[in-house]
């Protein structure tokens, strides 16, 4: 989970306010005419996964150390805070709960960051992550400490759905925020996706369409702002997804937390409509079945939008300042761990063709959509705590493989004066840089202080005809921002228990197979390694234990646990979800917690019963073997063996080898060893899960958590004698 730095000052404004109802919950709305700024460009600051725990007070004092300032040079109209405000974890991280200290902590710091940068309290917009929501039975109840402490809470916006509207002449910037956590909040680990209902979507439909009918002439902005990112969220209960409602909008972007910088720097990734799978993206940008290239009226119409997760301020003290110029949409991320920055420089135009070139930018050049006036300058947002005496644009040519300056252009302040941001512009000839490659140009831009500081942002491609650089991720990136991972559960969930049943059957209905069907000759070598493999059969107590427990895996509650915070009612556990009764609402609430509950069900099946199965059936095979070695080196004659045994032997001189070390079981140790392993791995499963939900191994999960370790006990003694 990430948090963003807000950086943000509105000199003048006026708003005006409503609130709509939404079912049991409001839906406030807010209108702010931005002033004090150049025309027709607006920034906001993002923030996410704060993180403020009381065993690392640090979090918080560098939050009030920096952000404030930072803010107080930025001035945005908007501070985002996009979720996970608190830790809600114990020092040994096993336990997640809510700790009121921190929700204090948090409230002193906002009120001091708000203090310090200048900026009116009504433009901070806080909302939930599912940190801030570990074991909070009732939204408003007495552990629901976000309605209490947070600003967004204090100021009187406790629904789930929340937008303001940025208008800058005629232009509308439209920002919707929404809380997708669960509504009935369970300790983590099993409490780590958004829960997009169906109601939340219905209300933040309308959100985004809310100023078609009343100016449907004038150009508007439309962008969203959550925790969760779209892998990490959940379907509603009729199928529709966040997702859905984007690109029904066409918003611009969707802005989110939750993921932290750990797992890559390019956790971005493009949606359109016609992509038909529903499980993975390869790539960052993703490739529609659509035949978008045409520059009719619809033709110009795109549905898309892109996904801009940020860092954590947690470790990475991450801030990131979002601008709309003139339609155009860009962000710059800064890190802010070294030090506060002296000069923050953010191009507005033209934009990077890596992570903000649209499929509609593309369209619009092509089809001439859009005024000319808007491609002829490079545009730059500069922040600067000291007077800027020079800004200088740089363009550069990779053609010949170098980056060779082809522009050099001093920019030049807009000559109105802003009591909030700088906009500098640089006139060019924009039809030279036109070019069927998305990142032959690259884009630079300098600035200088009257304290003699230099500032450089880095290096960004850039499309003037609007293609874009078609990017990969990493593997870790594509894990958290390519899989839909709620879609990948219960496919996951099947195949693994088929690859355990078809180890526990097959071998025996080959065995079978073989001795009715196969020819003589074939039958010797496909015997052999059915005989290898329905070693594991013969020992059938061992079978027929895993049989059992796979069983009771499918058809019985894994544990009971506290799920709330108080150490109210318990609930009990199902690869399904959690079944919860809640005495005091009086309502039985069953199987909630899917997918999160994937974090348990998927690793103890994957990792320790599926590798049981496969430990325990080489070792009756290594058994096996060596039973056959030990008694031809008894002294017996191969007349004395049936056919199984004759055909036995041809395995004995495969293995007689010193390299296998058969004689002295070295294979068994190895396989000891790996036992003790996977008896380990599933240990400390057992000891997080007991922290986490405040359990007792033998009373509270007896057959999960003992099953494995009497499994492998009984096995290894079998398979310990020969005869």
């Amino acid at each position: 989970m990430g948090i963003l730095i807000y950086t943000l000052l509105l000199l003048s404004f006026t708003s005006c306010s409503a609130i709509t109802g939404g079912d049991s919950k409001t839906i406030s709305r807010r209108v702010i005419d931005v002033e004090g700024g150049p025309e027709d460009v607006i920034w906001v600051v993002q923030l996410s996964d704060l993180h403020f725990s009381v065993h690392h007070p640090e979090r918080a004092l560098d939050f009030k150390r920096l952000v404030g300032p930072a803010l107080s040079i930025i001035r945005p109209s908007l501070v985002l805070l996009t979720g996970d405000l608190t830790d809600g974890k114990s020092e040994d991280l096993l336990t997640m709960k809510q700790n009121e200290e921190e929700w204090i902590e948090y409230q002193k710091v906002m009120e001091d960051v708000t203090t310090r940068s200048g900026l009116d309290k009504s433009i901070f917009y806080d909302l939930r992550g599912n940190h801030d929501n570990f074991g909070v039975p009732v939204l408003g109840g007495s552990l629901d400490f976000f309605s209490k402490y947070s600003i967004s809470g204090q100021l009187g916006r406790r629904g789930s759905v929340n937008s303001v509207t940025l208008q800058t002449g005629e232009e509308k910037h439209l920002f919707v925020g929404f809380d997708s956590t669960m509504s009935i909040g369970l300790r983590g680990p099993t409490n780590l996706f958004g829960h997009p209902t169906d109601q939340l979507l219905t209300d933040i439909d309308p959100e985004l369409s809310q100023w078609k009918n009343s100016q449907p002439t004038k150009p508007e902005i439309k962008i969203s702002f959550g925790h969760f990112p779209l892998s990490f969220s959940a379907a509603s209960n009729s199928g529709k997804s966040l997702k859905d409602i984007f690109i029904k909008h066409s918003i611009s972007a969707y802005l989110c937390g939750h993921l932290h910088t750990r797992f890559g720097k390019n956790l971005k990734r493009h949606h359109q409509s016609g992509h038909q799978n529903s499980f993975f993206q390869s790539y960052i940008h993703q490739i529609s079945s659509e035949n978008t290239e045409n520059c009719s009226k619809e033709g110009k119409t795109v549905e898309e939008f892109w996904e801009w997760e940020m860092g954590d301020w947690r470790k990475s003290k991450a801030l990131r300042i979002l601008a709309v110029d003139r339609g155009y949409v860009s962000f710059l991320d800064i890190d802010l761990k070294s030090e506060a920055k002296k000069t923050i420089i953010l191009p507005t135009f033209p934009l990077d063709s890596r992570f903000m070139s649209t499929k509609s930018d593309l369209l619009k050049y092509k089809c001439n959509a859009i005024k000319p006036s808007y491609y002829e300058a490079v545009r730059a947002l500069v922040f600067s705590v000291s007077t800027i005496v020079s800004v200088v644009a740089r363009i550069y040519d990779s053609r010949s493989g170098n980056l060779d300056l082809v522009m050099e252009s001093y920019m030049q302040k807009n000559e109105h004066n802003f009591s909030r941001g700088d906009l500098y512009i640089a006139p060019w000839n924009y039809k030279a840089f036109e070019d069927l490659s998305p990142d032959r140009y690259w884009l630079q831009i300098e600035a200088n202080d009257i304290m003699g500081r230099s500032s450089l942002t880095e290096l960004r491609p850039f499309s003037i005809n609007g293609y874009s650089k078609k990017l990969s991720w990493t593997w870790r990136e594509f894990f958290v921002m390519g899989c839909q991972w709620d879609a990948l559960y219960y496919p996951m969930l099947w195949l693994s228990l088929l690859c355990i049943f078809s180890i526990l059957l097959l071998p025996k209905a080959l065995l079978i197979f073989t001795k009715k069907h196969s020819p003589n000759k074939e039958k010797g070598r496909v015997s052999n390694l059915a005989m290898v493999l329905t070693e594991l059969d013969k020992l059938w107590v061992v079978w027929l234990s895993m049989m059992i427990y796979t069983f009771y895996l499918i058809s019985f509650p894994w544990f009971s646990g506290q799920v709330f915070t108080d150490g109210g009612e318990r609930g009990y556990m199902t690869y399904k979800g959690w079944v919860v009764n809640l005495v005091k609402e009086r309502k039985n609430m069953e199987f909630i917690g899917s997918p999160d509950i994937m974090v348990v069900v998927l690793p103890h099946i994957i990792f320790v019963v599926l590798p049981a199965i496969l430990v325990v059936g080489a070792l009756a095979a290594e058994r096996w073997i060596y039973r056959v070695r030990f008694l031809l080196l008894s002294g017996k004659k191969e007349d004395d063996y049936s056919w199984k045994t004759k055909r036995s032997l041809s395995v004995n001189r495969l293995y007689k080898g010193e390299m296998f070390c058969f004689g002295k079981r070295w294979i068994r140790k190895i396989l000891l060893v790996v036992c003790l392993a996977i008896c380990w791995k599933h240990f400390q499963n057992c000891r997080r899960l007991a922290k986490a939900y405040e359990m007792i191994p033998f009373l509270h999960f007896p057959v999960y958590s003992l099953w494995i370790p009497l499994f492998f006990a009984y096995a290894i003694y079998r398979t310990g004698k020969v005869q």
